[in-house]
């Protein structure tokens, strides 16, 4: 049996980290602003630490007017502080999470670290599964990660650099054999980085553009991704063959990224079809750079002789093709080292793909030609010690081919509505496609797929608008033919409806060629059409659309042509918004469960796709929580999750904790898939009676938060005033406008700045309101029901997950500093009232998350994450209290005050590092 590192005051070399930098901190503030400078931060830290230790109202009036009377220079220094401190914060705690995880590797062989790929493979062994069933996990075994734009990133990239560079000479400091002299030297380039730090601008000066966030998003797959996903499934094989020796193991390819950014165009009138073209030429640059540097390496690393070793026919023939794509110059000189001259070929060949036909059509054929390398060395090289470094350049062009990430199209479904309604109106199909009844339109688009005619006219004057749609659809076909059809693979519908929402896409599809029906009867489809469900409306009529079509025999063709696989992605953030996000989330968890029964009933498989945020209102949690709290049974269906904003620095700026992140998610799948095997033909893994408890829950909570957030007139206004809505548009983050359409209503906000606002006025609402009003009245019911709760908490992942991240949303959340936004509105009368009831909320749902956890106080039972948000407070508050005087004081001007919005933008940003939380 394995046993768990129990460490003693695991967080002291944190602590000491943090000291060391508060400690250059000061000195930098005290080169730039003097002792003025450091003493009133010093002052103000002090009081606002006080406070939370006890609070006492002289102390807070004194408080209040420190920050009240502070100068317009010495105010926006004082933020600055605060904010840097965060940003130091954050990178000192990233490296706690590689030097722990190194604690566990330099432990005894008996240790091993908890969700590690080891404890999962040793768990299996332990459990006495046989290897053809863990084989046969790993060949279903599926999780794609999806990194998207969605504007929740606050700080620059720039600053982003400087804490990880920050993170790693911390790293290094902690190395046992460091001299004085390499200790004093490592000590000088920390400081010297805080320094530029504080010298660097936090706020962007301009909107990113959408080719910016691409050259964001490729950061990851430059600096870490590239490395770690072949490594993970390198550690997959090697404890399978550590643990099960009896065994030759195939470890598929079950990890994978894919993207957003550049496909996105869902209210984002900037991702054209020309960007989305230019996001993927700069993919395959990137990765054929990536392929090149390796072989450049292994052409350096294998400089074996045929004078000493035998190598394969297949090789010799590979380097016969030398005349064909070489010139003299470009060959390798010495005859005998055959695996150069073949290195040689292959990095000409891939230096021209997509300039000229020298270069490699696709790459399977540049496969071909390491499997050719890798048997050849199995001839000579002793078979116990594999060279690992061919293969991992095979699994590299096998995960990422000539396009790097599969880049996912996504768009509203009220546009391809609009464009089809152009085009049946100019061909006399219908008049107003819109406004027909959804049989009449499905009626309409399936006699179109089932015509081989093409439904558009030539040199037709269509809308600008509909002119753009097709050109995305022809733009599709042509990367097809271009990257491969890995490069698009699946178009994402949002805000689906109804089953026409579906076949529109297919329609649109047909007239570019990516879908077509010959003459003969014979069908060709070449994209996935994917349903985003978001709404609490939309999830409940979820499996009812689904039904709908494959019911339908267009529709079914489709579906076989494409594998019988269905993508279905899952909202986390509009549901939220729309009903809260405890029913939000039982909602989502019953819609997988019915349409996987469904699914099932029609022999086609499923990949459900988590569409969830970093934050709590928006789905956010850690990675391997967020699989393990999903529908057993559905695990098996593979498991595709966005990953946004925030999320892709704090888990793949640093590759130690890429790896960390990745390895947990891969433990987590692992083990989640092997339960679904040993009780495949058991289904039932959910009480009957904890269904009928949620269904209560859920029941409550939503009319709670429906009767605040719909029922009450002044509900919008309260949330416009008191909270930093207004000037979060300023926060150059995103290319992606804060609503759908621009028109101020509750419904066209985007679930992004919906959230940010609440989480920088500390009030957190969408996190967690409502959800004591559905758990407290199901308790109150029957005196039994407490201890069901209990129970659910303790055995279904479902739920403690969702019990846990309210625990986390509370801790985040902070009432007594909440109370100071009501200073923003207009109407006091309205602000009193609804933070009252936003306060006895808050108080209901705090007193029985406690009584299911039994724990007394919040997040007893992750005291490393209690402790960090306990680190952090002190430091928060400041910037919170700033925010409120700055945006009453902007708020009340007569002309725009670029000044007082800059200093306003910077406790934003800074609130945001603080809380490592914006959308």
């Amino acid at each position: 049996m394995t046993t768990e590192l129990k460490l003693t005051d695991s967080s002291l070399p944190l602590r000491q980290d943090v000291k060391l930098l508060g400690k250059m901190l000061g000195e930098i503030l005290l080169n730039h602003g003097g002792s003025d400078l450091l003493d009133k931060v010093e002052t103000i830290r002090l009081m606002c630490k006080t406070l939370r230790e006890h609070f006492d109202q002289a102390i807070y009036d004194a408080l209040k007017e420190e920050i009240t009377s502070l100068s317009a220079p010495m105010r926006k220094q004082v933020i600055r502080a605060f904010s840097m401190y965060f940003h130091l914060i954050n990178a000192a705690e990233q490296n706690h999470r590689i030097r722990r995880r190194r604690q566990y590797q330099l432990e005894a062989e008996n240790i091993v670290q908890p969700a590690s790929i080891e404890s999962a493979i040793l768990s299996l062994k332990e459990n006495n599964i046989k290897e053809d069933v863990i084989q046969d996990i790993l060949n279903t075994l599926s999780l794609e990660l999806v990194i998207t734009a969605h504007p929740t990133e606050a700080t620059k990239r720039s600053i982003l650099e400087i804490q990880q560079r920050i993170a790693v000479i911390l790293k290094s400091l902690n190395h046992p054999l460091l001299t004085s002299r390499e200790r004093k030297k490592l000590e000088e380039s920390l400081f010297n980085e805080v320094s530029i730090l504080w010298q660097t601008d936090e706020l962007r000066q301009t909107k990113p553009t959408v080719l910016d966030e691409v050259r964001n998003g490729l950061y990851y797959f430059d600096q870490t991704l590239f490395e770690v996903l072949p490594e993970i499934h390198q550690e997959v094989a090697d404890c399978l063959e550590k643990n099960f020796t009896q065994t030759q193991w195939e470890v598929p390819n079950f990890l994978s990224f894919g993207s957003w950014i550049g496909g996105d165009r869902d209210g984002n009138p900037n991702v054209t079809h020309d960007v989305t073209w230019e996001t993927l030429n700069r993919q395959r640059r990137l990765v054929l750079k990536k392929y090149k540097n390796v072989l450049v390496d292994l052409m350096k690393r294998y400089s074996h002789s045929t004078s000493r070793v035998e190598v394969s026919t297949e090789l010799l023939h590979l380097i016969e093709r030398e005349d064909i794509y070489l010139t003299e110059e470009k060959k390798w000189p010495i005859q005998g080292e055959v695996y150069r001259r073949a290195f040689a070929i292959i990095i000409e060949r891939v230096k021209q793909v997509g300039k000229t036909d020298l270069g490699y059509k696709s790459s399977d054929e540049l496969l071909e030609d390491l499997f050719i390398i890798r048997k050849s060395l199995k001839k000579h090289h002793p078979a116990a010690h594999e060279l690992k470094t061919i293969q991992k350049l095979i699994r590299q062009v096998q995960l990422f081919g000539f396009h790097l990430a599969t880049l996912d199209i996504r768009n509203h479904s009220g546009e391809h509505e609009a464009a089809m309604t152009e085009i049946l109106r100019k061909v006399s199909i219908s008049e107003n496609y819109a406004k027909l009844t959804e049989e009449e339109k499905l009626k309409i688009l399936q006699n179109i797929l089932m015509d081989p005619r093409p439904l558009l006219l030539l040199n037709e004057d269509y809308s600008e608008q509909t002119q753009e749609m097709i050109k995305v659809f022809q733009m599709i076909k042509k990367a097809h033919e271009e990257f491969g059809k890995r490069a698009i693979s699946v178009y994402l519908v949002s805000m689906t409806k109804s089953p026409s929402d579906l076949l529109e896409v297919l329609v649109l599809a047909k007239e570019a060629g990516i879908y077509r029906l010959h003459a003969d009867g014979t069908l060709e489809s070449h994209l996935h059409v994917a349903p985003l469900l978001e709404t609490i409306d939309d999830l409940s009529a979820g499996p009812k659309i689904m039904e709908t079509l494959f019911e339908m025999t267009v529709y079914r063709n489709h579906l076989q042509i494409m594998g019988d696989q269905q993508e279905i992605m899952l909202g986390y953030s509009d549901g939220s918004k729309d009903g809260g996000t405890l029913t939000a989330n039982w909602k989502l968890y019953k819609a997988q469960i019915e349409i996987h029964e469904m699914a099932n009933r029609y022999k086609i498989g499923l990949k459900f796709f988590h569409g969830r945020g970093g934050s709590l209102g928006r789905g956010g949690g850690p990675l391997n929580k967020s699989i393990l709290s999903q529908p057993t049974e559905t695990i098996g269906d593979g498991v595709k999750i966005t990953e946004q904003g925030e999320v892709l620095s704090s888990r793949y700026l640093l590759e130690d904790i890429a790896y960390r992140s990745l390895e947990q998610a891969t433990s987590t799948l692992l083990l989640a898939a092997t339960h679904l095997s040993k009780e495949a033909e058991q289904r039932q893994t959910r009480d009957p009676l904890w269904v009928e408890a949620i269904e209560e829950i859920s029941s409550l909570a939503l009319t709670k938060y429906q009767s605040l957030v719909f029922g009450d007139p002044d509900f919008l206004t309260y949330f416009s005033e008191a909270t930093p809505l207004r000037e979060l548009g300023d926060l150059n983050i995103g290319s992606r406008p804060m609503s759908r359409k621009n028109q101020g209503r509750f419904e066209d906000l985007r679930a992004i700045p919906w959230v940010f606002a609440w989480t920088q006025s500390r009030q957190l609402l969408p996190a967690w309101y409502a959800a004591g009003t559905g758990l407290a009245g199901y308790a109150a019911n029957e005196k039994q029901n407490l201890q069901l709760l209990q129970e659910m908490y303790e055995k279904w992942p479902f739920f403690q997950s969702t019990i846990d991240n309210l625990q986390m949303a509370l801790m985040k959340a902070d009432i007594t500093t909440a109370r100071e936004y009501l200073l923003l509105v207009e109407d006091q009368r309205i602000a009193e009232r609804i933070f009252t009831n936003i306060l006895e909320e808050y108080e209901r749902t705090k007193e029985i998350l406690l009584r299911i956890t039994g724990d007394k106080e919040l997040l007893d039972h992750t005291p490393n994450i209690k402790e960090s948000v306990y680190r952090r407070n002190p430091y928060v508050d400041p910037l919170n209290f700033l925010q409120v005087e700055l945006i009453k004081e902007l708020r009340n001007q007569d002309e725009p005050n670029e000044d007082l919005l800059t200093e306003v933008l910077l406790t934003i940003s800074g609130i945001s590092a603080g809380l490592r939380n914006t959308g």
